[in-house]
Protein backbone atom coordinates (compact mmCIF):
# COMPACT_ATOMS: atom_id res chain seq x y z
CA UNK A 1 0.00 0.00 0.00
CA UNK A 2 2.88 2.54 0.95
CA UNK A 3 4.91 3.71 -1.86
CA UNK A 4 8.33 2.26 -0.85
CA UNK A 5 9.66 3.49 -4.23
CA UNK A 6 9.32 6.99 -4.07
CA UNK A 7 12.53 7.05 -2.82
CA UNK A 8 14.04 5.40 -5.75
CA UNK A 9 14.07 8.49 -7.73
CA UNK A 10 15.89 11.03 -5.26
CA UNK A 11 18.46 8.14 -4.50
CA UNK A 12 19.31 7.82 -8.23
CA UNK A 13 19.06 11.27 -9.32
CA UNK A 14 21.49 12.43 -6.26
CA UNK A 15 24.11 9.56 -7.76
CA UNK A 16 23.84 10.62 -11.44
CA UNK A 17 24.38 14.68 -10.41
CA UNK A 18 27.48 13.54 -8.31
CA UNK A 19 28.72 11.71 -11.35
CA UNK A 20 28.34 14.50 -13.55
CA UNK A 21 29.62 17.12 -11.79
CA UNK A 22 32.83 15.11 -11.01
CA UNK A 23 33.09 14.52 -14.60
CA UNK A 24 32.83 18.20 -15.66
CA UNK A 25 35.49 18.77 -12.88
CA UNK A 26 38.17 15.87 -14.22
CA UNK A 27 37.58 17.27 -17.76
CA UNK A 28 38.10 20.80 -16.94
CA UNK A 29 41.09 19.94 -14.63
CA UNK A 30 42.60 17.72 -17.71
CA UNK A 31 42.05 20.74 -20.09
CA UNK A 32 43.50 22.94 -17.85
CA UNK A 33 46.45 20.84 -17.70
CA UNK A 34 47.25 20.00 -21.17
CA UNK A 35 46.78 24.00 -22.10
CA UNK A 36 43.68 23.51 -24.13
CA UNK A 37 41.56 26.01 -22.27
CA UNK A 38 44.63 29.00 -23.07
CA UNK A 39 45.55 27.59 -26.05
CA UNK A 40 44.32 29.17 -29.04
CA UNK A 41 45.26 26.31 -31.38
CA UNK A 42 42.89 24.21 -29.51
CA UNK A 43 39.69 25.78 -30.31
CA UNK A 44 37.26 23.63 -31.73
CA UNK A 45 38.05 21.49 -28.74
CA UNK A 46 37.57 24.10 -26.47
CA UNK A 47 34.39 24.66 -27.35
CA UNK A 48 33.58 21.46 -27.30
CA UNK A 49 34.50 20.35 -23.96
CA UNK A 50 32.60 24.16 -22.41
CA UNK A 51 29.52 22.72 -24.83
CA UNK A 52 29.74 19.57 -22.43
CA UNK A 53 30.67 21.26 -19.46
CA UNK A 54 27.69 23.43 -19.99
CA UNK A 55 25.09 20.07 -20.19
CA UNK A 56 26.59 18.71 -17.30
CA UNK A 57 26.28 21.79 -15.29
CA UNK A 58 22.68 22.13 -16.27
CA UNK A 59 21.79 18.66 -16.07
CA UNK A 60 22.79 18.94 -12.18
CA UNK A 61 20.92 22.34 -12.12
CA UNK A 62 18.21 20.03 -13.42
CA UNK A 63 19.03 17.63 -11.29
CA UNK A 64 19.06 19.33 -8.12
CA UNK A 65 15.73 21.03 -8.79
CA UNK A 66 13.88 17.47 -9.42
CA UNK A 67 15.80 16.32 -6.34
CA UNK A 68 14.36 18.44 -4.19
CA UNK A 69 10.39 18.12 -5.73
CA UNK A 70 11.45 14.18 -5.08
CA UNK A 71 12.95 14.90 -1.80
CA UNK A 72 9.73 17.45 -0.46
CA UNK A 73 7.23 14.72 -1.96
CA UNK A 74 8.58 11.72 0.16
CA UNK A 75 8.80 13.46 3.14
CA UNK A 76 5.31 14.95 2.65
CA UNK A 77 4.24 11.44 2.20
CA UNK A 78 5.97 10.21 5.16
CA UNK A 79 4.00 12.62 7.10
CA UNK A 80 0.56 11.18 5.16
CA UNK A 81 1.34 7.84 6.05
CA UNK A 82 2.20 8.81 9.67
CA UNK A 83 -1.49 10.47 10.30
CA UNK A 84 -2.85 7.62 8.73
CA UNK A 85 -1.12 5.43 10.88
CA UNK A 86 -2.65 7.65 13.89
CA UNK A 87 -5.51 7.68 12.39
CA UNK A 88 -6.41 4.07 11.72
CA UNK A 89 -4.65 3.10 15.40
CA UNK A 90 -7.62 5.72 16.98
CA UNK A 91 -10.19 4.45 14.62
CA UNK A 92 -9.08 0.75 16.02
CA UNK A 93 -9.16 1.59 19.71
CA UNK A 94 -11.52 3.74 20.00
CA UNK A 95 -14.62 1.46 19.18
CA UNK A 96 -12.43 -1.98 21.20
CA UNK A 97 -12.17 0.14 24.31
CA UNK A 98 -15.97 0.77 23.69
CA UNK A 99 -17.02 -2.37 23.67
CA UNK A 100 -14.51 -3.95 25.59
CA UNK A 101 -16.14 -1.41 28.56
CA UNK A 102 -19.40 -2.63 27.57
CA UNK A 103 -19.26 -6.18 27.48
CA UNK A 104 -17.56 -6.28 30.71
CA UNK A 105 -20.11 -4.34 31.95
CA UNK A 106 -22.33 -6.63 30.82
CA UNK A 107 -20.99 -10.04 32.29
CA UNK A 108 -20.06 -8.11 35.97
CA UNK A 109 -23.34 -7.17 37.07
CA UNK A 110 -27.23 -7.05 36.01
CA UNK A 111 -28.20 -4.43 33.80
CA UNK A 112 -31.68 -2.76 33.37
CA UNK A 113 -33.39 -3.42 29.98
CA UNK A 114 -33.57 -0.17 29.21
CA UNK A 115 -29.89 0.25 30.08
CA UNK A 116 -28.84 -2.62 27.79
CA UNK A 117 -30.95 -1.33 24.83
CA UNK A 118 -28.75 1.51 24.88
CA UNK A 119 -25.63 -0.75 25.05
CA UNK A 120 -26.92 -2.59 22.08
CA UNK A 121 -27.36 0.28 20.78
CA UNK A 122 -24.08 1.96 21.16
CA UNK A 123 -22.33 -1.55 20.26
CA UNK A 124 -23.56 -1.49 17.24
CA UNK A 125 -22.37 1.76 15.69
CA UNK A 126 -18.74 0.58 16.90
CA UNK A 127 -19.22 -2.58 15.34
CA UNK A 128 -20.09 -0.34 12.14
CA UNK A 129 -17.30 2.04 12.75
CA UNK A 130 -14.90 -0.62 12.28
CA UNK A 131 -16.73 -2.38 9.60
CA UNK A 132 -15.97 0.86 7.41
CA UNK A 133 -12.83 1.17 8.26
CA UNK A 134 -11.76 -2.54 7.21
CA UNK A 135 -13.54 -2.01 3.98
CA UNK A 136 -12.22 1.68 3.57
CA UNK A 137 -8.88 -0.59 3.56
CA UNK A 138 -10.01 -3.44 1.65
CA UNK A 139 -10.91 -0.59 -1.18
CA UNK A 140 -7.76 0.56 -1.22
CA UNK A 141 -6.00 -2.63 -1.48
CA UNK A 142 -8.16 -3.41 -4.23
CA UNK A 143 -7.44 -0.27 -6.22
CA UNK A 144 -3.50 -1.08 -5.87
CA UNK A 145 -4.46 -4.61 -6.71
CA UNK A 146 -6.50 -3.63 -9.62
CA UNK A 147 -6.03 -2.08 -12.33
CA UNK A 148 -8.26 -3.19 -14.89
CA UNK A 149 -11.29 -3.39 -12.79
CA UNK A 150 -14.59 -5.85 -13.09
CA UNK A 151 -16.29 -6.14 -16.66
CA UNK A 152 -18.46 -2.98 -17.26
CA UNK A 153 -22.03 -3.27 -17.64
CA UNK A 154 -25.08 -0.81 -18.06
CA UNK A 155 -25.90 1.12 -14.66
CA UNK A 156 -29.07 2.94 -13.43
CA UNK A 157 -27.18 5.21 -11.68
CA UNK A 158 -29.97 6.92 -10.33
CA UNK A 159 -31.20 2.97 -8.39
CA UNK A 160 -27.34 2.53 -6.87
CA UNK A 161 -27.77 6.32 -5.73
CA UNK A 162 -31.08 5.80 -3.89
CA UNK A 163 -29.88 2.90 -2.65
CA UNK A 164 -26.87 4.26 -1.14
CA UNK A 165 -28.72 7.37 0.10
CA UNK A 166 -30.80 4.39 2.31
CA UNK A 167 -28.28 2.39 3.16
CA UNK A 168 -26.39 5.70 4.56
CA UNK A 169 -29.16 7.12 6.99
CA UNK A 170 -29.80 3.72 8.10
CA UNK A 171 -25.89 3.46 8.95
CA UNK A 172 -25.93 6.84 10.56
CA UNK A 173 -29.32 6.96 12.13
CA UNK A 174 -30.54 9.66 10.26
CA UNK A 175 -34.13 10.05 9.04
CA UNK A 176 -34.63 9.83 4.83
CA UNK A 177 -35.16 13.47 4.80
CA UNK A 178 -32.04 14.09 5.92
CA UNK A 179 -30.50 13.01 1.79
CA UNK A 180 -32.82 15.26 -0.34
CA UNK A 181 -32.86 13.64 -3.80
CA UNK A 182 -33.48 15.28 -7.21
CA UNK A 183 -32.41 11.99 -9.54
CA UNK A 184 -33.38 11.86 -13.09
CA UNK A 185 -33.20 8.58 -14.94
CA UNK A 186 -29.46 7.63 -16.16
CA UNK A 187 -27.31 4.61 -17.18
CA UNK A 188 -23.80 4.24 -16.78
CA UNK A 189 -21.47 2.14 -18.17
CA UNK A 190 -19.14 0.39 -15.47
CA UNK A 191 -18.99 -2.28 -12.69
CA UNK A 192 -21.78 -1.96 -9.93
CA UNK A 193 -19.68 -1.85 -7.44
CA UNK A 194 -17.52 0.58 -8.39
CA UNK A 195 -20.43 2.61 -8.99
CA UNK A 196 -22.03 1.76 -5.20
CA UNK A 197 -18.45 2.41 -3.99
CA UNK A 198 -17.86 6.08 -5.31
CA UNK A 199 -21.23 7.36 -4.38
CA UNK A 200 -21.58 5.76 -0.78
CA UNK A 201 -18.20 7.48 0.32
CA UNK A 202 -19.69 10.71 -1.39
CA UNK A 203 -22.50 10.11 0.97
CA UNK A 204 -20.69 9.28 4.08
CA UNK A 205 -18.53 11.87 3.65
CA UNK A 206 -21.56 14.52 2.87
CA UNK A 207 -23.56 13.21 5.92
CA UNK A 208 -20.03 13.29 8.10
CA UNK A 209 -19.17 16.82 6.92
CA UNK A 210 -22.96 18.14 7.15
CA UNK A 211 -23.90 20.52 9.80
CA UNK A 212 -24.66 19.00 12.93
CA UNK A 213 -27.91 20.50 14.04
CA UNK A 214 -29.83 20.47 10.74
CA UNK A 215 -27.63 18.40 8.30
CA UNK A 216 -29.11 18.30 4.93
CA UNK A 217 -27.09 16.34 1.96
CA UNK A 218 -27.98 16.89 -1.82
CA UNK A 219 -27.96 14.97 -4.46
CA UNK A 220 -29.19 14.93 -8.55
CA UNK A 221 -28.63 14.00 -11.87
CA UNK A 222 -28.14 16.05 -14.67
CA UNK A 223 -27.11 15.99 -18.54
CA UNK A 224 -24.01 16.68 -19.79
CA UNK A 225 -24.05 16.59 -23.55
CA UNK A 226 -25.51 13.35 -25.00
CA UNK A 227 -22.91 11.26 -23.90
CA UNK A 228 -22.26 12.45 -20.14
CA UNK A 229 -24.04 12.92 -16.68
CA UNK A 230 -23.16 14.82 -13.91
CA UNK A 231 -23.94 13.72 -9.98
CA UNK A 232 -23.78 16.40 -7.51
CA UNK A 233 -23.62 16.05 -3.84
CA UNK A 234 -24.08 18.73 -1.50
CA UNK A 235 -23.47 18.94 1.91
CA UNK A 236 -24.31 22.03 4.64
CA UNK A 237 -21.64 22.30 6.00
CA UNK A 238 -18.13 24.45 7.01
CA UNK A 239 -17.19 24.03 3.04
CA UNK A 240 -13.44 23.04 2.32
CA UNK A 241 -10.88 26.37 1.99
CA UNK A 242 -9.75 26.83 -1.74
CA UNK A 243 -6.29 26.41 -0.68
CA UNK A 244 -7.04 23.10 0.22
CA UNK A 245 -8.96 21.61 -1.61
CA UNK A 246 -6.36 20.33 -4.54
CA UNK A 247 -5.14 18.35 -0.99
CA UNK A 248 -8.46 16.01 -0.10
CA UNK A 249 -8.62 13.64 -2.77
CA UNK A 250 -5.07 12.85 -1.74
CA UNK A 251 -4.01 9.28 -0.35
CA UNK A 252 -3.67 9.68 3.49
CA UNK A 253 -5.15 12.74 3.54
CA UNK A 254 -7.04 14.21 6.41
CA UNK A 255 -7.20 18.52 6.65
CA UNK A 256 -5.58 19.27 10.33
CA UNK A 257 -3.98 17.60 13.60
CA UNK A 258 -5.30 14.04 14.05
CA UNK A 259 -4.83 14.76 17.41
CA UNK A 260 -7.90 17.62 17.33
CA UNK A 261 -9.95 15.54 15.04
CA UNK A 262 -13.60 16.03 15.55
CA UNK A 263 -14.98 13.38 12.87
CA UNK A 264 -13.68 9.91 12.67
CA UNK A 265 -11.92 8.80 9.49
CA UNK A 266 -8.64 7.27 7.54
CA UNK A 267 -8.17 9.69 4.75
CA UNK A 268 -8.76 6.97 2.25
CA UNK A 269 -12.60 7.40 1.33
CA UNK A 270 -12.31 10.90 -1.12
CA UNK A 271 -9.02 9.29 -3.01
CA UNK A 272 -11.18 6.26 -3.59
CA UNK A 273 -13.49 8.14 -5.00
CA UNK A 274 -11.45 9.54 -7.36
CA UNK A 275 -9.29 6.72 -8.61
CA UNK A 276 -12.58 5.38 -9.17
CA UNK A 277 -14.30 7.87 -11.60
CA UNK A 278 -10.97 8.16 -13.23
CA UNK A 279 -10.80 4.40 -13.55
CA UNK A 280 -13.77 4.77 -15.21
CA UNK A 281 -13.04 7.69 -17.50
CA UNK A 282 -14.93 10.77 -15.79
CA UNK A 283 -13.84 13.90 -13.88
CA UNK A 284 -14.59 14.91 -10.34
CA UNK A 285 -13.92 18.53 -8.87
CA UNK A 286 -15.04 20.14 -6.04
CA UNK A 287 -17.41 23.53 -7.04
CA UNK A 288 -18.92 26.30 -3.87
CA UNK A 289 -22.78 26.17 -3.00
CA UNK A 290 -24.61 29.22 -4.40
CA UNK A 291 -26.49 30.25 -1.49
CA UNK A 292 -25.66 28.24 1.31
CA UNK A 293 -22.82 27.58 3.23
CA UNK A 294 -21.01 24.20 2.49
CA UNK A 295 -19.61 21.35 -0.54
CA UNK A 296 -20.48 20.53 -3.83
CA UNK A 297 -18.46 17.32 -5.03
CA UNK A 298 -19.26 17.35 -8.59
CA UNK A 299 -19.00 13.82 -10.66
CA UNK A 300 -19.13 13.58 -14.55
CA UNK A 301 -19.39 10.53 -15.80
CA UNK A 302 -20.05 8.62 -19.21
CA UNK A 303 -23.52 7.84 -19.98
CA UNK A 304 -26.85 8.67 -20.56
CA UNK A 305 -30.58 10.17 -19.74
CA UNK A 306 -33.22 7.77 -19.85
CA UNK A 307 -36.53 8.88 -20.56
CA UNK A 308 -39.51 8.64 -17.76
CA UNK A 309 -40.89 5.82 -19.63
CA UNK A 310 -37.83 3.90 -20.06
Amino acid sequence: MFEHRSLRWPITLGVLMFVALAALLVGWIFAYSKGIIVDSKHAVLYIALLSIGATFLTFAIVGTALYLTLAIKSINLTRRQSNFIDAVTHELKSPIASLKLYLQTLNRRQVPAAEQDVFLKDMLEDVERLDQLINHLLDVARLEKDRVGPEPEDVRLDEVISAAAEAACQRYQRPTETIRLDLLPAIVCAAPVDVELIFRNLIDNGLKYADEEQPLVEISIQSEGASRVIVRVSDNGRGIPHTLRHLVFGRFVRLGSELEREKPGTGLGLYIVRSMVSRLGGKIRIRERERSAGTTFEVQLPGHMLSRSE
